[in-house]
């Protein structure tokens, strides 16, 4: 090889390595020194009473480039939609270049049905937010409805629309009286009975349940543990308790 051809191929080598050069200045090295300087150090879950901060940070933090503190937060604050069963919402609140706030707003659910081996728990307007095989011991299983429509996202169509009404009072008052309620029960002419664990209380049919739900409080109270059935359906002003009797 002649020495004009080598000065030649030497000349081409440096032009493509000045080449590369510029290219990890301009391209390559800004990418580092942004992976590097927001990297995800520090998040701080609140809002959600379903869910462990764990749990929540491995459903949205499910790629390498999700430990990014800013691209984390452009994702979900932009571009990606948040999928995570009986979460309404997320909000990313962009802390410091390592740190982000993240408020989980959780679906508010009145009640469940069960259905083919799964509960499919709905909303105050009846509407089916979530189908899972997972029974929720906070949100009551509700009995005696007949479904002329289950599909998911949509309302559930039953018997008579007022039960929703209804459901929606009695859960209110039951979460404000701080009632441990497993299960609402209507029979065919729409009484309402609670199962409370130890304690069955037949509540009748009311347009209201605050005033006999603060009486079953009381009641409750005063039983200490005793397993009851409860008849409340005469009125407020008085009741028949007998103790369960064991199957046994």
């Amino acid at each position: 090889m002649s020495k004009k051809l080598r000065r030649k191929n030497n000349s081409v080598l440096k032009r493509i390595g000045l080449r590369f050069l510029k290219l990890t200045l301009f391209l390559i090295l800004p990418v580092i020194i942004f992976i590097y300087t927001f990297q995800l150090k520090d998040v701080i879950v609140t809002g959600t009473t379903r869910y462990e901060q764990e749990e929540i940070m491995d459903r949205l933090i499910s790629t390498e480039i999700d430990n990014n503190t800013l691209i984390l937060y452009l994702k979900y604050k932009y571009f990606t939609e948040v999928r995570i069963p009986f979460v309404e919402k997320v909000s990313c609140e962009l802390v410091d270049k390592n740190s982000l706030n993240i408020r989980v707003y959780d679906k508010k659910i009145i009640g469940c049905i069960e259905f083919m081996g799964d509960y499919l728990y709905f909303d105050k307007d009846g509407i089916i937010v979530e189908s899972t095989s997972k029974r929720l011991n906070d949100i009551p299983l509700v009995k005696g409805l007949k479904y002329q429509k289950i599909v998911l996202n949509e309302k559930l169509e039953v018997q008579k629309e007022e039960l929703f009404d209804v459901i929606l009072n009695l859960t209110q008052q039951i979460e404000k009286r701080e009632l441990e309620v497993s299960t609402i029960s209507f029979n065919k002419q729409y009484e309402v009975t609670l199962d409370l664990g130890d304690i069955k209380a037949m509540i009748g049919k009311r347009s209201t349940y605050d005033e006999i739900l603060a009486k079953l409080k009381n009641i409750i109270i005063e039983a200490e543990g005793k397993k009851l059935t409860i008849d409340m359906r005469a009125g407020t002003d008085y009741f028949i308790a007998k103790p369960e009797i064991s199957a046994d």
